[in-house]
Parts: structure tokens; C-alpha cells; sequence
């Protein structure tokens, strides 16, 4: 599974992970994949919860990579 958009966020504290994620969301087209990746501690909660929030499902379960976490959102 790929992803159609990435939006590497990692340096970004939060609120601005889910901020900028719900924004890039908006703009996609229903059913298109973004990849988020993130390195703030609280985003690894946040960024699921707001999105699952908002309508978006996850495409598969997060991944960690060392201090980063990988979400693939289906929009």
C-alpha cells in the first residue's frame, strides 16, 4: 500500500502534527493516502484520535521507526 502524499512533520510540536495533518486531509480527494510522519511524543496519541474524529480511518496500524512514528490515513 502505497501512499499518494507524505507530510513529513517531524521537528513540529504539538498541536501542529494534527493541525497541519486535518488541513492536508481536507485538500485530498476521499479514498487517497497520506503518510504522516511525526517525532513529537504526543502526537503518537493525537494524531489517531483527531483524525478518526474527523471522519479518516486509519489504513493500517502505526508504525514506529526509532523516535518517529508512520501513520497512513485513508482520506
Amino acid at each position: 500500500m502505497s501512499a499518494d502524499y507524505t507530510l513529513d512533520i517531524r521537528g513540529e510540536s504539538c498541536p501542529y502534527p494534527v493541525i497541519y495533518t486535518l488541513e492536508t486531509l481536507k485538500d485530498m480527494s476521499r479514498g487517497q493516502l497520506l503518510q504522516v510522519i511525526v517525532d513529537c511524543p504526543a502526537a503518537y496519541r493525537n494524531v489517531p484520535e483527531e483524525v478518526v474524529k474527523h471522519g479518516y480511518e486509519l489504513a493500517r496500524e502505526p508504525e514506529k521507526n526509532g523516535r518517529d512514528m508512520i501513520f497512513l490515513i485513508k482520506a
